[in-house]
């Protein structure tokens, strides 16, 4: 019987794989069942923040190990998706997906996970159709492995997404290719954001016809409900983690979504918690809090510089990039409704809910 297997462990560094290993070594989960590993470290989640890419060289080092094969290998079958940037009282942690078992439950419903990976991009396909067209293609591949046949049971997917440095544009412009932008900060939103319309073209939220080029970081009222893509100078192709509900999957664990309309909707998180069953209008109780495995939103500040009619300053600010400011108010917004830090913000929502919100998906145990 397939059965999605969720830890959450907390890191004390970017490069610390021991609650990974204590996992393994305790037998609650074997290295060979891991599918995914999502990973908030405390970066700056810009361009430079080689903070993703040292838990991904240390996890891979460490999972080779215990399933005795090399570190390629590992990263060539788990999903490792590092978002950089613990602003505010976010806490760095690791997120542990693993399956066990294979045949289905008849009439069984439960959180199910699926994955798959694109072939790696060249520069000049990032934040273009081509990382868009690839996107959808990974996305029902990784439903069809998950056993997830309708969108509609789609909660959460999770996109690893590459970025442009001065050396890959320069290896494009060496074959005679140009890029999306020149600007690598500016590449992030739009690997980002052309990963989200793939996933929103895959799950029906976007008509083909409204897809081109032109419209990537351009149009914020094409979107994902249901997206979340991070970028990162660690890869060349786009790793995507499928969530969702499905029949023939067993386990305490189920998964439900909303979409924050703004920073500060946190009525959107309360009504994701009731779906999944949790009754307090307010801050879950401390029992109720650990129930919760996981919480995974994205964060973005709007673009015309207002939250519900009021100025903020998060785009105006030259010290502080704008989506650490984002990360860490609704890092904070989350923490207050679930009673905990150790939560999945991610920064930067192009194309990944409307334009200063953004998904929001809750993974808890609702069953013993």
């Amino acid at each position: 019987m397939p059965e999605c297997l969720v830890f959450r462990v907390p890191t004390r560094h970017p490069a610390d794989v021991s609650g990974v290993m204590d996992l393994i070594a305790s037998g609650a989960l074997a290295a060979s069942e891991i599918v995914a590993i999502f990973g908030k470290t405390e970066g700056n989640g810009c361009v430079n923040d080689f903070t993703r890419q040292l838990a991904v060289m240390a996890l891979e080092a460490a999972l080779a190990g215990a399933i005795g094969c090399s570190p390629d290998d590992v990263g060539a079958r788990i999903a490792l998706v590092m978002s950089g940037g613990t602003e505010g009282g976010l806490s760095p942690h690791l997120l542990v997906l693993g399956r066990r078992g294979d045949a289905p439950i008849p009439g069984a419903t439960a959180l199910a996970v699926g994955t798959a990976f694109t072939a790696d991009f060249r520069p000049e396909e990032i934040g273009r159709m081509a990382q868009v067209r690839a996107t959808a293609d990974a996305v029902a591949l990784a439903m069809a492995r998950a056993g997830i046949h309708g969108p509609d049971d789609v909660h959460f997917v999770q996109v690893k997404c590459p970025l442009l440095t001065s050396a890959r544009i320069q290896a494009a412009a060496a074959r005679g290719h140009d890029v999306a932008t020149h600007d690598t900060y500016a590449s992030m939103g739009l690997s980002r954001g052309a990963s989200a319309l793939g996933i929103a073209l895959a799950l029906g939220e976007v008509a083909a016809e409204h897809l081109s080029d032109a419209v990537i970081g351009v149009r914020p009222d094409l979107f994902s409900g249901r997206a979340s893509a991070s970028a990162g100078i660690e890869l060349m192709r786009n790793e995507i983690i499928v969530l969702g509900n499905a029949l023939g999957w067993a386990g305490p664990y189920a998964i439900a979504h909303r979409v924050m309309r703004d920073g500060i909707d946190v009525s959107a998180i309360l009504g994701v918690l009731a779906d999944l069953g949790f009754g307090a209008a307010g801050q879950l109780s401390s029992e109720d809090s650990e129930r919760v495995v996981a919480l995974l939103a994205k964060a973005e500040p709007s673009r015309d510089g207002l939250i519900r009619g009021r100025r903020h300053i998060m785009n105006d600010d030259s010290d502080i990039n704008a989506t650490r400011h984002a990360r860490a108010l609704v890092g904070g917004v989350a923490a207050a409704a679930i009673g905990r830090t150790d939560l999945f913000v991610s920064g930067g929502a192009e194309h990944q809910g409307p334009d200063g919100g953004g998904p929001v998906a809750v993974i808890a145990r609702v069953r013993t």
